[in-house]
């Protein structure tokens, strides 16, 4: 099995999450005692937030891409930015890596097609909903995006950073999210791309009426597959 390197803290809850999914998928591929080969760069995700905060996304995307050839010293041969937001640079990440950095929005729109639909409601954070970053390369891979009303995306921002981002769950936020599902699908979404790792502490499939996309499973998924070719 080739070596997975997890660029992470972004926020830690999500990467927790990201090496449960690849262990978890790893012994079903694999069986017995087996786990998944990976090392781990986790990030102070404060510094980070302060640079999303303030713009400074090529700050940020330097100290990313020094984060990520740390792994490939590390020796990992592969690369995940455990973070939709993030992959604002990560044009810059790979540029720094000799190895391949498995894009999350490509990973989302190859596991969405494959389940049938095209018009997908996006939730995540107000960069990632709100710039074509990440919107532009699920509509690249088929897709056409639509996001919540600017009222919606604010709380959707608002929870992931205040509450899911801490570990905070809340029944109240929950049924937040679920109508903003429904605005969606009513708009003529037929699935939702949980477009921020922290939202799966959230919401799951019981939550929609239409499929959901957890990305950090997807990511996961498309990691171990890349890991046992």
């Amino acid at each position: 099995m080739k070596t997975i390197g997890l660029l992470g803290g972004m926020s830690w809850e999500s990467t927790a999450e990201y090496y449960r999914l690849l262990n978890e998928l790893t012994r079903d591929r694999l069986g017995g005692l087996h786990s998944a080969r990976c090392v781990v760069y986790s990030v102070d995700f404060a510094e980070v937030e302060e640079l999303q905060a303030q713009a400074r996304w090529a700050e940020a995307g330097e100290l990313l891409a020094g984060a990520a050839r740390s792994l490939e010293v590390a020796g990992a041969d592969l690369v995940l930015l455990c973070t939709n937001t993030m992959h604002k640079v990560a044009d810059r990440i790979q540029q720094a890596l000799t190895v391949p950095l498995l894009h999350l929005a490509d990973a989302t729109a190859d596991a969405v097609r494959a389940k049938g639909p095209r018009r997908v409601g996006l939730l995540g954070t107000a960069f990632t909903m709100e710039q074509d970053f990440y919107r532009d390369r699920l509509e690249a891979g088929g897709l056409h995006v639509l996001v919540p009303d600017a009222p919606a995306r604010a709380l959707v921002h608002r929870v992931i950073y205040e509450e899911l981002c801490r570990g905070v769950v809340r029944e109240e936020s929950r049924t937040a999210y679920r109508d903003v599902i429904a605005e969606l699908v009513a708009a003529g979404a037929e699935g939702i791309v949980l477009g921020c790792t922290e939202i799966e502490l959230l919401i799951g499939e019981r939550d929609s009426p239409v499929p959901v996309f957890p990305t950090a499973r997807v990511h996961a998924e498309a990691a171990v597959r890349a890991a046992l070719a």
